[in-house]
């Protein structure tokens, strides 16, 4: 399935590509996420829960971040796997000064399989699109504390 969208985060391109790049920020920021530890350099492993529909289970799985260019874009890489099911994500982020913040615009392909991808296109598409949501909300939660918190961070 195919991902693409944008959002405005209130903060400069920099400090939004710093918070996109940040293991803590990052896991706040993903829906289910229990834990992120980083293993390498650009590489977390995570435990997250995912629930859909009347399905809900927990994953294992890793984050990797490739293809950067400082404060512009990269690549977001995310797999899990569970009792039910499996999950891939492979997305390229840019980062666009605009007014008022940074324009996140994203692109990507998400695989889902197992009992998971039972529940039909039209939940997994709904679902994926609510979860971009809400990490691009609690990103932009984590942006407003860090600009309010140091001077240094705002636009």
């Amino acid at each position: 399935m195919k991902v693409s969208g944008s959002y405005l985060i209130t903060v400069a391109q920099q400090r939004a590509y710093e918070l996109l790049q940040d293991p803590v920020v990052l896991g706040k920021a993903m829906p289910g996420c229990d834990t992120l530890e980083r293993v390498g350099e650009h590489e977390y492993r995570m435990k997250m829960k995912m629930v859909m529909a009347s399905i809900s289970g927990l994953f294992d799985g890793k984050v990797r971040i490739a293809d950067l260019q400082p404060h512009s874009s990269f690549r977001l890489i995310v797999e899990g796997s569970g009792k039910i099911g499996f999950m891939k994500g492979d997305g390229l982020l840019h980062l666009i000064p605009a007014e008022g913040g940074t324009n996140v615009q994203y692109e990507g392909n998400v695989e889902v399989g197992g009992t998971i991808a039972a529940v039909g296109q039209r939940l997994l598409d709904t679902t994926a699109r609510m979860m971009i949501k809400r990490f691009f909300e609690k990103l932009s939660a984590e942006a407003a504390v860090s600009a309010t918190s140091s001077p240094a961070a705002k636009i």
